[in-house]
């Protein structure tokens, strides 16, 4: 098989994979335009769908939730993903593996596994499910993100710049947040938006511990279990589709930007 040969298969194996996975997301965004009730029905062009979904109260709320829970999860991801990468960078070869297997452990396990263990380990602790329980399973599982993000920039520091702020006269917490953090902020802020986007769209977890804080994916979930395929569903998938799309691509535009700077 000549090389051309092999690519142009390989190449369409890829389109076929990406037309499977988006064309029905692209079949969803049309009919968000039109106000018919069932799906593959077109009424002609309009907003309506759009409209009642910045007038429900119920979906505003739901979206309101999310946006809170994906901030404050992100930002304490954030805290401890670097602290822990700190750590872990400046650990023995065998501690560092060790250290790095359970850090990876909610990232290579199954959601659902994920889920019943936060719901077990809450309901051990007597904790109410709710807000509380909610931030806490975002954090821990998006703080692997966080790791995986500020590490490589740990390796490309040079190693005597923390000595040398100790050196200088800086106390080991000053030459830490003066010397090493700063030069850490862009795998930081890639680490927080990956938090960000993972938090606004996991379902699993949120289902399990989320008590009666509703957020878009529960929300979703409820509202096809309850009322069938509401048409304002197509306008809110739609529109969590493309916010979600439109933070990775900015991540990726500013991960760029940087590494060409670079």
């Amino acid at each position: 098989m000549s090389k051309n040969v092999k690519n142009g298969l390989i190449w369409a194996f890829v389109g076929v994979m990406l037309a499977f996975m988006y064309i029905p997301i692209i079949i969803l965004i049309v009919f968000s335009f039109t106000d018919a009730k069932a799906l593959g029905v077109w009424e002609g062009f309009s907003f309506e769908l759009y409209r009642d979904l910045f007038t429900n109260a119920s979906i505003l709320g739901a979206f309101k939730n999310s946006m809170i829970l994906a901030l404050v999860s992100a930002l304490l991801a954030t805290a401890l993903g670097t602290t822990a990468a700190i750590g872990i960078f400046h650990m023995r070869k065998w501690k560092k593996s060790a250290a790095n297997f359970v850090a990876n452990i909610t990232m290579e396990n199954a959601e659902i596994v994920t889920g019943v263990t936060f719901m077990m380990f809450f309901l051990a602790l007597r904790l109410p499910y709710g807000w509380v329980t909610l931030i806490i399973a975002h954090t821990m599982i998006t703080t692997p993100y966080v790791i995986l993000s500020v590490t490589p920039k740990l390796s490309q520091l040079n190693p005597n710049l923390y000595e040398a702020g100790l050196d200088l006269g800086a106390s080991p917490m000053r030459s830490m947040f003066t010397v090493i953090i700063p030069q850490l902020i862009p795998g930081m802020i890639s680490g927080f938006v990956m938090a960000f986007a993972l938090s606004l769209d996991d379902f699993i977890v949120s289902k399990f511990v989320n008590g009666s804080v509703e957020t878009i994916p529960v929300y979703l979930y409820n509202a096809l279990a309850k009322r069938g395929a509401d048409p304002t569903l197509r306008a809110l998938s739609s529109l969590l589709f493309v916010v979600i799309l439109a933070i990775l691509v900015a991540l990726n535009v500013v991960s760029a930007k940087r590494r060409k700077k670079t």
